[in-house]
């Protein structure tokens, strides 16, 4: 099967993806548009948390592609991704469909990387989907319940223990999540909530090493985040400078000033990285339009600099002038951007440079209670800061396209202008 005429094709269906879809439909964009994903449903990535803990349902933060796209005219096709032919304009999908374009949008993003440490993908968790996140209750919750009937002390220690590799902002907000989380439900089971361990590892000798010092020389988000997770029900335990060498089922093996050291847990997450899609470092691009990582680098209007039919955001490309993390604002302002330039070039018209920026920080520090700095400016912190985050990523959550509002932008100017004064 082969798909012809005034096609665009959206490969990936994250947020760079999904939002490039919505923001075309939703502009009546004049060409089919196809997203393809392997997935059925959406991750909203920075509410994972919420996912976990319960705090928000799956139609919330876990929703169906069907579901979203009803009404949008955009055909969606559950599959993955075989192999793409930039020179003929062809994409293969693993169920033997073919498809050709009139312009292709990358957005594939980036997969786990494990840095070959020996074990670690056949024995940790990885937290990205809401897939992973069902996984990973449920294995939390079997711990809780096994070692709220376990009399050997080791082995309910060892049930107990939750390691986090990778200080990064998935694995903060996941260790201050998970120390106020198993407190409530191991007490539920009539545990002693004082057994549990919650132990975030680094590479390195700081947390959030990405995050900058706030501008007007407060405290860096770094010390906010410390403080708030030395705070939780379980404080969280630090082991930095340690490289973690092997990971077996129920413990892990680090390296720490040049001594071999082991934990015991029951529950080893990995947060520690991510690599560039195979498919996107595989593709017929030459080395100059790549990082050393396989990362595409892309013009400012995000086209790829050898393929102007096609465009490629969010964590699977770089803006050749512009540095920015891998974050969900970043790839749905990037996703906004290329709607507007596929629109202009359907019309003929001059394209943008994409108009992307860091407009702060939002970090979840436990239940209730988070951190937003806003601007990487002023810092609203506590329960004040929780709703600052919530409201933000609740007014971004993708709904079906006729109550669709892309409101990125003003909603954090507004939440700006009315909560400076408690910074």
């Amino acid at each position: 099967m082969s798909q012809t005429a005034k096609s665009t094709l959206v490969l990936g269906g994250g947020f760079t993806g999904l939002f490039t879809a919505l923001h075309l439909s939703h502009k009546n964009y004049s060409n089919s548009i196809t997203l393809i994903d392997r997935n059925d449903r959406f991750s909203f990535n920075p509410m994972m948390y919420e996912y976990l803990s319960g705090e928000m349902s799956d139609e919330q933060v876990y929703p169906r592609y069907l579901d979203l796209l009803e009404g949008s005219g955009v055909k969606f096709i559950q599959d993955s991704v075989d192999s793409i032919d930039l020179s003929k304009r062809y994409v293969k999908l693993a169920s033997n469909l073919n498809y050709t374009y009139e312009n292709l949008v990358l957005a594939l993003g980036s997969v786990g990387s494990y840095f070959g440490v020996e074990g670690a993908k056949e024995h940790t968790f990885l937290f990205r989907t809401g897939e992973q996140a069902v996984k990973l209750r449920r294995h939390l919750r079997e711990c809780l319940q096994l070692a709220s009937q376990t009399e050997d002390k080791v082995k309910r220690h060892q049930l107990l223990t939750v390691a986090i590799v990778g200080a990064g902002a998935s694995g903060v907000e996941l260790a201050a999540t998970l120390a106020d989380l198993l407190p409530i439900w191991y007490k539920d089971l009539g545990g002693n909530i004082e057994e549990i361990r919650i132990i975030l590892i680094n590479r390195s000798s700081e947390i959030l090493k990405s995050s900058n010092q706030s501008k007007n020389g407060s405290n860096s988000i770094q010390d906010t985040a410390i403080k708030a997770l030395n705070n939780r029900t379980i404080p969280v335990e630090f082991l930095f400078g340690a490289s973690v060498t092997q990971v077996c089922k129920n413990s892990l093996e680090y390296n720490q000033n040049e001594q071999i050291q082991h934990i015991s847990a029951a529950t080893i997450a990995w947060t520690a990285g991510v690599t560039a899609n195979p498919l996107i470092a595989n593709l017929d691009v030459s080395e100059e339009y790549k990082t050393k990582r396989g990362y595409l680098l892309v013009k400012p209007t995000m086209q790829l600099p050898e393929y102007s039919e096609v465009f490629a955001g969010g964590d699977c490309a770089l803006n050749n002038q512009e540095d920015l993390p891998q974050t969900a604002q970043v790839a749905y302002q990037e996703g906004k951007a290329i709607a507007d330039n596929l629109i202009a070039l359907a019309g003929g018209k001059k394209l943008s440079e994409a108009d992307v920026s860091l407009r702060g920080t939002l970090l979840k520090l436990g239940l209730g209670e988070s951190v937003a700095n806003l601007f990487d400016r002023y810092q609203i912190k506590g329960k004040l800061g929780h709703t600052i985050r919530e409201t933000t990523y609740l007014t971004l959550l993708p709904t079906p396209i006729h109550n669709f509002k892309a409101t990125t932008g003003w909603l954090i100017d507004e939440i700006f202008e009315q909560n400076s004064n408690v910074a």
